[in-house]
């Protein structure tokens, strides 16, 4: 009976170890057979940015900015409302970016205003009303917790979005949270270029299709007389011969009559004429309906396609547009239209973002504590290896074979579970060095004190191991606890620390208590040793 329980045991241990090693093999080697690509674990161990080096932001959402569109779009709400009603009025404009201020030409129609204000829009607060020359000019802002409302969720948007963008470029593990009020810090481990990482993380992508005013002359806008209701952006054109790029003026009408709120998906596709990169558009089922309308009603107008305020083409609406696909062309680059195809399915930033601060690891910075960190390990294993051997003898040799076989557990643990490498994660492995050997010592000293009874091997093993294992759990888990909490309430190397220390706990306490046990047995029960080298 006793021969099949360590039987399965030590199979246990041997499965454990073999999971372990095959999660581990990719990193440290990538000369692996392509059965083993295809059929067993590939990845390999993340390592931080403070090992890999990379990139370091820290991101300010212009909040306001975000409370001043959401007056803007309640301005247009309230522009529709009132001509629905029927309500005269002369002029509805954001004032001080925080208040919208509304002209209304007598006092009945500022009265009936009141009521749909009342009814509608009961977030909206009159603030001050005055009459002059028989105009009621009537100032509204917006309560104060809604706009607190406002301002939280361009965080949270803000930083659900980034994170869209950096997981569809391709970074791995990256470190996205946000600090204080309104900023998100960013850390992105092994990027290779990191101007392109800013400008696709800092683009606000908000896009906008605008009619072309084709009726009123571009030249007299430019000139200041802009009518009524236009703008003037501006877009590129490159000369086909000769490779410049020119800026050209485009007068639009300034209402957006659709926006990339409809947006589905956004892919990078070839122009088979001349060879060039675009990226097609398709809008989920109301935005093709709403395409299909737009498209209709303004068949021989030009279209502009607006993304951040410039116009990347403005084609002529030739039919009917159905299906909810559109383009999107320009001189772009390969990059620029996949960074393009990704800010748009990521969709749009609510507000402008700033960078307040950028640093840069470099690889050589990151290797260099790479060097430190293993020269760490192997300086603390060595010390800690001779004490065991010199002050426990042979059972300080089944010690030092549970302690290594820890390692061996522990990066393949961090491999299995994608889990990030960082310095701060190297300190945890070294302090598991010293963990590690503790629950041996507790045992090997219990088994000293049955020996000194004149207890047998067996039987002073035994006891050793019975009467140090609730101590043992007792330490590990209380330290546990202390690992689980530093990493749901800790920032990145707090993190890194906590991953390493939880690992190492679990993972010593089944070798210093499991295998150290197998070892033991082995030797009293099948050599039938006299003696424990103790």
């Amino acid at each position: 009976m006793f021969d099949k329980n360590i039987r399965l045991r030590i199979a246990i241990a041997v499965a454990v170890t073999l999971v372990a090693l095959f999660f581990i093999m990719p990193t440290l080697t990538d000369r692996l057979p392509a059965f083993w690509k295809n059929h067993l674990p590939s990845d390999t161990i993340n390592l931080g940015l403070d090992l890999q080096g990379g990139m370091h932001l820290i991101l300010e959402v212009q909040a306001d900015r975000a409370v001043e569109s959401s007056l803007e779009r309640l301005g247009n709400n309230l522009k529709e409302a009132l001509m629905e009603d029927r309500v005269r009025f002369r002029e509805v404009a954001v004032e001080d970016k925080s208040s919208l201020v509304m002209e209304f030409p007598d006092s009945e129609s500022a009265d009936r205003f009141r009521d749909l204000l009342k009814n509608r829009y009961p977030t909206l607060k009159i603030t001050s009303s005055r009459i002059t020359e028989g105009v009621e000019r009537v100032t509204l802002r917006v309560d104060a917790e809604q706009v607190e409302t406002i301002r939280e969720f361009a965080l949270e948007q803000s930083l659900e979005t980034i994170r869209n963008r950096v997981d569809q470029f391709g970074v791995t593990e990256p470190h996205i949270i946000p600090q204080e009020r309104d900023r998100i810090l960013i850390q992105l481990p092994g990027i290779d270029d990191p101007q392109r990482a800013i400008n696709l993380i800092g683009k606000t992508a908000l896009l906008e299709f605008k009619l072309v005013d084709d009726e009123h002359s571009v030249d007299d806008a430019l000139r200041g007389n802009v009518p009524r209701g236009r703008e003037i952006l501006y877009g590129g054109r490159v000369d086909r011969l000769t490779g410049e790029r020119n800026q050209v003026p485009y007068l639009l009408h300034s209402r957006a009559l659709m926006t990339g709120e409809s947006l589905e998906d956004a892919r990078v596709s070839i122009d088979n004429r001349f060879g060039e990169p675009y990226v097609s558009i398709k809008f989920d089922p109301q935005g093709a309906r709403d395409f299909e309308r737009i498209t209709s009603q303004n068949v021989g107008k030009r279209l502009a396609i607006v993304l951040d305020g410039v116009v990347h083409s403005a084609p002529v609406i030739q039919e009917r547009i159905g299906g909810g696909q559109a383009q999107i062309t320009g001189t772009f680059s390969m990059d620029e239209a996949r960074d393009l195809a990704i800010v748009l399915r990521a969709g749009a930033l609510p507000a402008p973002v700033t960078i307040l601060e950028q640093r840069r690891v470099g690889p050589s910075l990151g290797q260099d504590s790479i060097d430190r960190g293993v020269m760490s390990i192997i300086v603390g294993t060595l010390l800690v290896l001779a004490f065991m051997i010199v002050y426990y003898n042979y059972s300080g040799i089944i010690a030092v074979t549970a302690l290594l076989l820890n390692f061996i557990l522990i990066f393949g643990a961090l491999a299995a579970f994608r889990a990030t490498l960082t310095l701060p994660g190297i300190a945890g492995i070294v302090l598991i060095i010293g963990m590690a050997v503790d629950a041996n010592v507790l045992i090997f000293e219990r088994i000293r004190e049955e020996l000194r009874l004149e207890k047998s091997p067996r039987a002073a093993v035994k006891a050793g191991y019975d009467k140090a294992l609730s101590t043992i759990v007792d330490a590990n888990v209380t330290t546990l606890i202390a690992a689980l909490v530093l990493f749901q309430f800790g920032t990145g190397p707090v993190r890194g620390f906590a991953v390493t220390l939880s690992l190492g706990i679990i993972c010593s306490m089944f070798t210093a208590i499991f295998v150290t046990r197998i070892i033991y047995d082995y030797f009293i029960w099948y050599k039938r040793i006299k003696r424990v080298s103790i």
